[in-house]
This record gives structure tokens, sequence and C-alpha cells, in this order.
């Protein structure tokens, strides 16, 4: 194992009470780089991404943390390393979008839950990454689809993670809301060094944005190092089950 890797799998079974729906996951993340799931709904992507956080535990296999086990590392440890966004849309009463950043501050405030003048800057900024400082105090329950997942967006970077974990993060947004928080999602990759692993619905924006791709169907999932072999009309085809017709009006090929 290489020893840049943060996340690492390999032979990894995920499942729900010891039944694998989703076998033999390799998975290789490094600093700076995004990994991008794709593959029909059902399929168990969300599976996946939820064993990689820590959230489900491995049917068989293990997920290796910065070379250790993950289900060793304690949990405010791995609250600070890796941060999961899934698409389970919140709607908290009575709570500020301030208020609903500043939970990503917990694995920093112990049990008072007090926030120092450090987590106060890391809320800013966090603000800031994903530009929605003029959201702060306007409530959740009042913005866009859009805003609000600028701010499920701010609420993971405020815990300053090293491993951003996202399933399906464009889901209920438009394409211009989808493209704005993907070049937000890039910045942090390329520019902060953080890693992610996210599932996409979009196979354009997978193939923009994914330094490598998991196909996943029917149980097993195939990673594939050279991104546009994914997105070829063959490997397409067989993952969504389109025939050769489908194919063609989807893009344009006549």
């Amino acid at each position: 194992m290489a020893e840049e890797q943060i996340l690492y799998t390999e032979g990894l079974d995920a499942g729900y009470a010891g039944n694998a729906v989703v076998r033999n996951v390799s998975l290789s993340l490094c600093p700076g780089q995004l990994i991008a799931l794709i593959g029909p709904n059902g399929t168990g992507k969300s599976t996946i991404l939820k064993t990689l956080s820590g959230m489900l535990p491995p049917v068989r296999g293990s997920v290796c943390l910065n070379g250790r086990d993950l289900k060793t590392v304690p949990e405010n440890e791995r609250a600070r390393t890796i941060s999961l966004l899934m698409t389970d849309r919140i709607d908290p009463e009575l709570m500020t979008c301030r208020d609903v950043v500043s939970h990503g501050r917990y694995p920093y405030t112990g049990f008072t839950g007090r926030l120092s003048a450090r987590d106060l800057e890391v809320i800013d900024s966090s603000f800031r990454a994903v530009g929605a400082e003029d959201l702060k105090d306007r409530y959740f329950s009042q913005i866009s689809d859009g805003q609000r997942q600028r701010i499920l967006l701010a609420r993971a970077i405020a815990q300053e993670p090293k491993v951003l974990i996202m399933d399906e993060p464009t889901s209920f947004l438009d394409i211009r809301h989808k493209i704005e928080l993907l070049r937000i999602l890039l910045k942090l990759v390329k520019e902060g060094g953080v890693a992610a692993v996210i599932s996409l619905h979009e196979i354009e924006l997978a193939r923009k944005t994914a330094d490598s791709v998991i196909c996943v169907k029917d149980g097993r999932a195939e990673t594939v190092e050279h991104v546009q072999d994914a997105f070829q009309e063959e490997a397409l085809c067989s993952l969504f089950d389109l025939d050769e017709e489908q194919y063609r009006w989807l893009y344009g090929t006549d």
C-alpha cells in the first residue's frame, strides 16, 4: 500500500446485517484525488459510501484509514478525518444556516458544544468557501435546494476533513447549481488536498470531475483507472443496460 494513500480497501464486501449487497470493492484514495461511483439506482453505491465512512461495518474485509483499520479509529478522530454527506434531506426547524454549519465543529467542541474563536473562524471560512456568506442568518428551511446543498457542503468543510464522502451531492439541483457545487468540490480537492469519494448520476459530470471511476452493478464493483474507458459506448451500455439505439439517441451519435 502506497504511503500517501489515506483511504484503502481491497476485497471489501458491503451490506447490511451480514448480507453483502456489493462484493469485492477495491479502492485506493489519495489526497487531492476524486473517485466517482457510477451505476444504476439500487445497486449499492450508498452502501459502499456508508461502509467507507464507518457508518456501516464491513460484511467482509476492512477499510483502512491512514494505514489503520477504520474500526479501531476512535469515533472523535474519525469525525475529524472523514466527513459524510448523504442524500437525506434535512429540514431542521428554527435553525439558521449558521447553526447548521456550526454542527460541523462538533468533533472539536467537546461535551460543552461551546464554540471557540478558532471554531468561529473555521465556520466563517466554510461559508466563504461555498460562496454563501449572505445566507448565514437565513433559516435553513426557507432557502432553495441549491442553497441547501451549499450549506450542507459548508457544514462538511467545517469538520476540516481529510476525506469527503458524498452521496449524490447534485441531487435536487438544476444544471447550473450542479456545476457550481462540483466546481467548489474540485477546488477543495485540487487546491485544498482533500480526498473525495462521491456517487453521481450525471455521467458527463462524472467524466469531467473524476480521477478514477468505480462502476457498480449486479453486486459487483469494478474500478476503472483510466476514466475515459468507463464512458465508452460499450462500457456505458453494459453498465446501464442501454441498447445501441438508446445510446445514440442520448449522445447524438447518429
